[in-house]
């Protein structure tokens, strides 16, 4: 196999459900240091031979920075095919969009893998939750599954930023300078939360800022969003 070769599908699962509990980590990243630690092809049953050292260890330490064991020992279930049921938590159900855009309003793509969660880094999380937000509603309009990453000749954050490229806002756990600059380059504003938490918290914020004075990367993106001004792709907001 080479590193054009697409994983088979239960192999490709298992790799992405473990890089999306690894900070900072995308599947390509981790398929190489797999390659690394147990040469290819890769297999079910090299996966399952698999300890904490060899993650920490393979590729000459390419995730030796990662110091959160209980993250490691999560993404090594899922190597071992023990967290599989993570594929099948609840997806919502986005509502109806009968009435049209929510007035005064910005769309907010939220980086999730559970539920109505926010806990998903860029360039591993399993959909973006498409949300419309104005001072007095929030409303999900669209639940969009994100790429696998089981080749690793494709540059994924294009296909990620496409995905989300009628939003105002993105908000993740991380996401790397890069895709960071490509987001920003499409005229979507990355925003990060350090902790995983319920969407609700986030968007409660967000309604908070939008009711009072908001700040002006978000005011920017309100009155791109309204029509007040036009979208100005370049701006980095701080």
């Amino acid at each position: 196999m080479t590193a054009d070769n697409a994983l088979p599908d239960c192999v490709a699962l298992r790799i992405g459900l473990a890089a999306r509990a690894l900070p900072d980590t995308t599947p390509a990243e981790l398929v190489r240091v797999l390659i690394a630690v147990l040469g290819q092809p890769l297999t079910e049953a090299k996966l399952n031979t698999l300890k904490v050292k060899d993650l920490k260890t393979g590729a000459n330490g390419a995730l030796s920075e990662i110091d959160d064991m209980a993250a490691l020992r999560q993404a090594l279930q899922c190597l071992h095919g023990e967290d599989d049921t993570a594929a099948q938590a609840a997806v919502p159900t986005p509502q109806p969009d009968a009435e049209g855009r929510l007035p005064n309003s910005i769309q907010v793509a939220c980086a999730s893998n559970s539920g109505e969660r926010l806990d998903g880094h860029f360039g591993s999380c399993a959909r973006f939750l498409i949300y419309q937000v104005s001072a007095t509603e929030a409303r999900l309009v669209a639940v969009r599954p994100a790429p696998a990453t089981t080749r690793l000749s494709i540059d994924h954050s294009a296909e990620r930023v496409k995905l989300i490229d009628d939003c105002d806002l993105l908000c993740v756990l991380s996401i790397g300078g890069p895709a960071a600059a490509r987001v920003v380059n499409s005229g979507i504003h990355p925003f990060k939360r350090s902790q995983p938490e319920d969407v609700a918290l986030l968007l409660g914020d967000l309604q908070t800022m939008l009711a009072g004075k908001p700040p002006p990367w978000l005011a920017k993106r309100l009155g791109r969003a309204t029509g007040e001004r036009p979208p100005q792709p370049s701006e980095v907001a701080s």
